[in-house]
This record gives C-alpha cells, structure tokens and sequence, in this order.
C-alpha cells in the first residue's frame, strides 16, 4: 500500500506508546478503520486483472524513424513482463489495414466493467474505435458506450483515474464534448476536463453538479504523457513547466488531496502503476529520474527492457 500503509503503520503504534483515554482511541480507531476502508476501495478501483494488446503491423507508420523488428521484441517483452506481474494479456492480431490500431489505449476507457468508446475526427481513429468497440462487446462481453455527440472528441491517453476521480485532458485529441461524455459515462467519479487557456473554473450541470478546470494540455502529448499514478493516491509528474502549471490547476481543482513524485525528465513520468507494481523506461532512458528515491519502498519496480521505438 506504499505511502499510506507507513503512514497508517505509525498511527496505530502510536496508540500503545501514548496512554490515551477510551474515548479517543474509540475515534482514532473509527478514522483509521474509515480512511483504510477508503484506501482499500482506491486499490479495488485501480485493480487490473487483463490487458489487451494487439501486435504491432508490417504497416505500421510512426512520425520518427524506427526498427520495426526491435519494437516488436519489445512489445512481446512487455507483454511477457505483464504476465510476470500477474495479468491476463489478451492479444490480438495485427492489423494491416489498422496499423496504428496497436494504440489500443486510444480506442476505450474502460472502468467498473463498462467500456466508453473513444471518438475522432480522423477517419483511421474512428474505424480502429469501431474494431475496438466490436472485440469488447463481442468477444470480451464488456458493456460498450458509444459517445452520441457528433462534435464530441476523446481519446483514452487523455482520460485519467485516480481511483476517485477523472481528469481529462483537453487536447489535439480530446474536446469539452468528449470530457463531457466520461462525466455521463462515469457519474459516480467527479470529472475535471483541463484546458488552459481557460483560466476560471466553469460548472456544467450533468445529472448533477460537477466542478470543472480547463487547462489546455499543450502540444502534440496527450495528458498522461505528463501525468500518471504510481500509486494509490500519488501522482507521477515532471518539473517541466507545463507539467507544473497542470499540476497546480488540478490540485486547485481536484475533488481529493494526492501525493506526487517529481521526477526531473518530462518522459519520465508517463509510467504505469499495475496492482502494486511500477512500470517504467530503462534507467539509460531516464537517468536522472532513476536516482530519485522518493518512490515508495513497498512498490516493486519492473524495468521495460530497451529504449522505447516508438510511442510515449
């Protein structure tokens, strides 16, 4: 439970070092037993049993150069390492129609068993979301909701959960509308769209109030490329400027306090936390992050073995 199992570890100690009357102790254990009960259904929320992959085309087209053979290698290393973790991995064949359709992360935001499909102007995007849409309710029986607003734009790299909550990116990928379709998808989580050239908070009622920040997330990165969980309640940032200037609008804006780890490299902090696990670059990818010994001692750490060929 990093973090908070220390934290909690101190708290009951502390009750045999201090003689305190019964009263007290009847209410400290009254607020540990909530905030771990709290704690517990963060994990629940944020437990991951499966994994879908599809393999990577002979199609595939990047925006850089790369060797098609070693990214390959690669994703089979990731998938083999998500197995070592303890997931079931799903994965399906290349698609050479859809090379980019390897991105499955793009196509859904899956959550509490029922699958939002992601929606784009682009018409690959839209074919690859069709085809994901398709394999969740067909072969997966995983509920699928289709987003109805024909302006509506979302992507799955710009949806994040904390486990209480969603942020959502508004980007080159993701608009209002679509942030507006997680928060009707999703109406037990308070959803906060971000976009920062909008610099007052807005309100828009949705079967109920629901606060909202925008804060543009700037260039051509969707927003967890800046910003991931590593663990429950603790955000993975950088100290780039826009990553600080997101991160200040969320804390302003968030429905919940989080911890963070700063990491110095901007690349560093598109990580991913799997059930107690972090997954992150290779230390000659991110050298200076590396060092950093804030991370949690309780967290096991697995390396993606190789620099990345393509993706953030």
């Amino acid at each position: 439970m990093g973090i908070f199992e220390i934290n909690f570890k101190l708290f009951r100690e502390s009750d045999s070092v201090v003689q305190e009357d019964s009263n007290l102790l009847d209410i400290k254990n009254f607020v540990y037993d909530y905030f771990a009960t709290q704690i517990q259904s963060i994990i629940k929320a944020l437990k991951c049993f499966a994994s879908l992959f599809k393999r990577i085309s002979n199609s595939l087209k990047v925006d850089k150069p790369c060797d098609l053979e070693l990214a390959k290698e690669q994703h089979r290393s990731f998938c083999s390492l998500l197995r070592e973790i303890g997931l079931d991995v799903i994965e399906l064949p290349p698609d050479d129609e859809l090379p980019e359709s390897v991105f499955v992360e793009t196509s859904a935001i899956i959550c509490n068993g029922v699958a939002l499909i992601g929606k784009s102007d682009n018409p690959m995007r839209k074919k690859e979301a069709d085809s994901m849409a398709i394999i969740l309710k067909k072969e997966l029986d995983i509920p699928v909701e289709m987003i109805d607003h024909s302006n509506a734009q979302l992507d799955g790299g710009d949806v994040l959960f904390t486990g209480r909550e969603f942020f959502v990116g508004i980007s080159n990928f993701t608009n209002e509308d679509g942030a507006r379709a997680v928060a009707i998808t999703f109406p037990e989580y308070p959803v906060t769209p971000i976009k920062a050239s909008e610099l007052r908070s807005k309100k828009i009622k949705i079967q109920k109030q629901i606060r909202k920040l925008y804060l543009q997330v700037g260039g051509p990165q969707r927003l967890k490329y800046y910003i991931t969980m590593a663990g429950p309640d603790v955000l993975c940032v950088s100290n780039s400027t826009i990553c600080q200037e997101i991160v200040r609008r969320m804390e302003r804006e968030a429905s919940f306090k989080y911890q963070k780890i700063t990491l110095p490299e901007e690349h560093a902090a598109n990580m991913l936390y799997i059930n107690g696990t972090l997954v992150h670059r290779t230390p000659s990818e991110i050298p200076a992050s590396y060092k950093v010994d804030k991370i949690p001692d309780t967290l096991i750490l697995f390396v993606c073995k190789g620099n990345h060929e393509f993706g953030d």
